[in-house]
């Protein structure tokens, strides 16, 4: 053991995964990978299980073909889902997810929940999987997160390696939180829309994506630039969401309507309704639980930006039968125009009779 491996905090550098002092090459090229056991297992109250795909393939509305990763459930059948299968778990219950990687290496990063770093799926600070590891966490917040990729995150994430995740309060789905207060504010729904929204950089998808590792090591692959001409909400492009039922809702008068939104572009997220909406929580976190914040509300018309990987939960309550319109409009993140000189609008709806 020589004195270059310990630290000056007497930490023997030999002892952990890398072997020695961390560098470029094993912290952001080389990442270490293993496929350790889970420390500290316990029974899980929910399980799931991930595999990675890259074999997805989606038809553009103009021809053009797609290459896509995503995470399958073996269990479903269905092989390349995009977006990845929801993680549905309650507050308070010990969760697993077991991913099998398949081929190369990949990590499960639960994006908003506060695990032990080696449950987090964050490779340059604690390892990637080589090929499978169960990650065991326990959701202390009800909230909208997401799960995805951090092995080449930029690339991994484009690629589709990513799913929503509710976690709902322990009385379940139709309650955004507990409360012993009859009738408590914002607390109930009727009628729940999660929408995933996504672009595609058809360079990225179908060239940089051929190299699991591309632009790891320095490289120069090109991804300065993004230049989406694919616009998605759950895995439907934007000339079919209006009506497509993976998107578009239906409400009865009266009904508490939840629209969880995430936004898993590489652009600012743009979301306008054409009626007053409440945004009840934002990433994760409820707007109320504490004194120094409260629900915004916003009228009819105004623009509701969110940055990526952002997530909002907005709620309303249908008064009337007819047709409420809701615009997503995926802006550049330096000009702030509409991508692909002003096509990239997603449109959708809520009918309510």
């Amino acid at each position: 053991m020589g004195a270059d491996t310990v630290s000056a905090s007497g930490i023997d550098w030999t002892k952990t995964g890398v072997k020695g002092i961390s560098n470029y090459q094993t912290f952001g090229c080389n990442v270490f990978q293993e496929s350790p056991p889970t420390p500290d297992k316990l029974a899980p109250d929910i399980s799931f299980v991930r595999q990675v795909s890259t074999s997805g393939q989606l038809m553009a509305p103009d021809g053009a073909k797609l290459r896509y990763w995503s995470f399958e459930d073996p269990a479903s059948g269905v092989k390349a889902p995009y977006p990845s299968p929801l993680l549905r778990v309650r507050e308070g219950q010990v969760v697993h997810v077991k991913l099998l990687t398949a081929k190369n290496a990949h990590t499960i990063h639960h994006h908003g929940i506060e695990p032990s770093t080696m449950n987090d799926g964050v490779g340059h600070v604690s390892f990637e999987v080589k090929d499978q590891y169960t990650y065991q966490w326990k959701p202390a917040n009800a909230g909208t997160f997401f799960y995805h990729c951090h092995r080449n995150t930029p690339l991994h994430f484009e690629m589709g390696l990513f799913g929503g995740l509710i976690v709902d309060p322990p009385e379940g789905p139709g309650y955004l939180y507990s409360s012993s207060v009859p009738n408590a504010p914002n607390q109930r729904y009727q009628v729940e829309r999660f929408w995933v929204c996504d672009d595609m950089d058809i360079r990225w998808h179908n060239v940089m994506g051929q190299k699991h590792d591309a632009g790891m090591c320095g490289e120069n692959v090109g991804m300065n630039r993004f230049e989406p001409q694919y616009f998605l909400i759950n895995g439907v492009f934007n000339t079919k969401t209006m009506n497509d039922q993976k998107v578009a809702a239906t409400a009865r008068v009266g009904d508490t309507v939840l629209i969880r939104v995430l936004n898993a572009s590489y652009c600012i997220l743009r979301v306008t309704f054409q009626v007053a909406v409440t945004c009840v929580s934002c990433d994760g976190h409820r707007l109320g639980k504490e004194s120094w914040n409260a629900p915004i509300v916003f009228p009819a018309g105004t623009p509701i930006e969110l940055t990526t990987a952002g997530r909002l939960d907005l709620l309303f309550t249908a008064t009337q039968r007819g047709s409420i319109g809701a615009t997503i409009e995926y802006l550049h993140w330096i000009t702030r125009r509409v991508h692909d000189n002003g096509r990239g609008v997603a449109k959708t709806q809520i009918v309510v009779s």
